[in-house]
């Protein structure tokens, strides 16, 4: 079951604003924000009134990853708990990279392994200076095992693996020149700045969005031959959605 509030949901324009609501445990990823999160995402792919997302967290905090207090119903001793588990974080952190229409994450305070996933998982992301963004699971004697795919296709194997390896916390700043962000504005600044990118990609015909982004995705993970082909493939097929 999940809180109501757990997840805040606003419409601003053809935004839709999804906010994490949990801001007493810095945002942490229980299962509950986890399905809401999820289902959030999906309703707004699915809302013909919303053509671009923003992914916010409230409070001081965006993310501080998983919610430690589930891990005691989280061992070996309880598998189905486990699977099912990490089967939702698995679709959740899929569920970005499948949607046809793109979100823009705020990042607004810390961003820590899970939350780290979620804060570049979105298409763009937007970071606060004063925010930090890292993976400290290594720290803690575990392993940054669901976040860290989409983590080494976005900033490369080198900087994937100091950040996975040695869990230290990057600066905005360090963030940006890792190309984990986008933009990097005052705090004041991040949800206009926010919402002026998400309003920009509003503009956006929704066709050529949906098929820039799913060929996107596909080419990312493929080899030239095969991305070249596929998008041959988007490239007769565009035809059909261009203005007149």
């Amino acid at each position: 079951m999940t809180t109501p509030d757990i997840l805040l949901t606003q419409d601003r324009g053809a935004v839709r604003i999804l906010t994490m609501n949990r801001p007493e445990k810095r945002n942490a990823l229980n299962t509950a924000l986890t399905q809401a999160l999820l289902d959030g995402l999906r309703a707004a792919d699915a809302s013909d009134s919303v053509a671009a997302v923003v992914l916010a967290g409230a409070g001081k905090g965006f993310c501080a990853g998983a919610d430690l207090s589930e891990f005691k119903d989280l061992t070996p001793e309880f598998p189905q708990r486990v699977d099912e588990r990490a089967e939702l974080s698995m679709q959740l952190h899929l569920a970005f990279a499948k949607m046809a229409k793109p979100v823009v994450t705020a990042i607004n305070g810390a961003a820590m392994g899970g939350g780290a996933g979620l804060a570049i998982a979105g298409d763009l992301a937007v970071m606060a200076a004063s925010a930090t963004i890292g993976y400290p699971e290594t720290r803690h004697g575990i392993v940054a095992a669901l976040v860290m795919a989409n983590l080494v296709r976005q900033v490369g194997r080198k900087h994937a693996f100091e950040l996975v390896s040695l869990g230290e916390a990057l600066t905005s700043q360090q963030a940006l020149s890792f190309g984990l962000v986008n933009r990097v504005v005052p705090d004041a600044d991040l949800m206009s700045q926010t919402m002026l990118l998400a309003e920009k990609l509003t503009a956006i015909s929704s066709p050529a969005m949906k098929a820039t982004k799913q060929l996107f995705h596909e080419v990312a993970d493929l080899p030239l031959e095969e991305a070249l082909k596929r998008g041959r493939e988007t490239n007769k097929r565009m035809r059909a959605f261009r203005k007149a």
